[in-house]
């Protein structure tokens, strides 16, 4: 999964990257100081892969990895390669969903490049932006469409109907991910990698002080997440850069101290997850233990590819027992003589949590 990690400059875009992903990109306040897309991978906290490790005595674990690009910062204009739009856009349709940091706090010593603090409008002023430049791609691929329309064929009329469709929505000043549309409506779009057609989630930058307060600017962004369906979260850059730089064992305390359950980064990946649909499934053994990220609703065979091509073109079987199960009964061996291990076919939707082992032959 990849998240790009977007914003007006001076929202603490760069500050929150440097902080979830300890990469080091540039922070500075004036605009356009993060000019090439900075790259940091993290790993997904999974607690059961601790939990596995001790059981197996394993001598390696994976965890799930996620990777964050934090993208130059956007102005007006931006679709028509004002300021560094072109880069903007071409970073921007590279990733799985975007994290867009909006900044709802008040300091008269950050500058900010509209003057004032409106998260609402800043918003607006970005998603503006992709959505001109998505009218363009449709607009191109809709006259293109329409000049095969003239063979009669029923995949060309079809994609000019769908294409007129995302056009009308999209000149309404409307993201494509907020239009209506049928499975198969869906599939075809997707091909078009369209900019608004991407998942969000907005980030509630926040000063150290309104943590756990009320707070009228991240209300009215919620509400506007909640309208689109996105997804939205509060995060104080400041104090994740200060967590970052504590060492792990003493992160815990430290969010207890500041009223927080868990940090910007496990909240930005909850929702991540959430937003795209996907969830872990682990393997288990001496060698390593691991956790392999799915879409929900993927089958036995698929979830087997992702290990490797030859697991899925060979797939036989699947042994699995859940995770809660496993370390209730304490071992694999207990597991099998409490007949809660099962063997699945290639029907079987995979479980978050599910300890698979597949068994393939090629």
């Amino acid at each position: 999964m990849k998240l790009g990690v977007v914003g007006l400059p001076n929202v603490g875009k760069s500050t929150l990257f440097n902080a979830i992903t300890d990469a080091g990109a540039e922070c500075a306040n004036y605009p356009f100081c993060t000019i090439e897309p900075n790259v940091g991978v993290v790993a997904v906290p999974d607690e059961r892969l601790q939990v596995l490790g001790k059981m197996y005595n394993t001598k390696k674990i994976t965890p799930a990895v996620l990777e964050f690009v934090d993208i130059a910062g956007l102005v007006k204009g931006a679709s028509a390669g004002e300021g560094l739009g072109n880069k903007f856009l071409s970073h921007i349709r590279e990733v799985d969903a975007i994290v867009h940091v909006v900044r709802c706090f008040v300091n008269p010593d950050i500058i900010h490049v509209e003057g004032s603090i409106d998260p609402i409008r800043d918003i607006e002023t970005i998603n503006l932006e992709l959505v001109l430049a998505d009218m363009e791609t449709v607009k191109k691929r809709l006259d293109k469409a329409e000049k095969y329309v003239k063979t009669g064929e029923k995949a060309y009329i079809d994609e000019a109907q769908l294409l007129k469709k995302l056009y009308d929505h999209l000149e309404k000043g409307q993201c494509v991910r907020t239009l209506p549309l049928s499975d198969d409506e869906k599939k075809m779009t997707e091909g078009f990698f369209l900019l608004t057609s991407k998942p969000v989630i907005y980030c509630c930058n926040i000063s150290e002080d309104m943590i756990g307060r009320q707070n009228e600017m991240t209300e009215k962004v919620k509400r506007f997440a909640a309208s689109e369906g996105a997804e939205a979260i509060e995060i104080c850059a400041k104090v994740e850069a200060e967590i970052a730089q504590l060492p792990p064992e003493e992160r815990p305390m430290f969010l207890e101290d500041m009223g927080l359950k868990e940090s910007g980064l496990d909240r930005i990946i909850k929702a991540g997850y959430k937003l795209l649909g996907l969830i872990s499934y682990l393997t288990a053994g001496e060698k390593e233990v691991r956790a392999w990220t799915i879409e929900k609703g993927t089958k036995a065979p698929q979830a087997a590819g992702k290990i490797h091509s030859d697991f899925e073109k060979g797939f036989i079987r699947a042994e699995i027992v859940s995770y809660d199960d496993l370390v209730s009964l304490g071992s694999m061996t207990a597991a099998k003589e409490k007949g809660k291990v099962r063997s699945e076919g290639k029907d079987y939707v995979i479980k978050d949590g599910d300890v698979v082992l597949f068994r393939f032959n090629v």
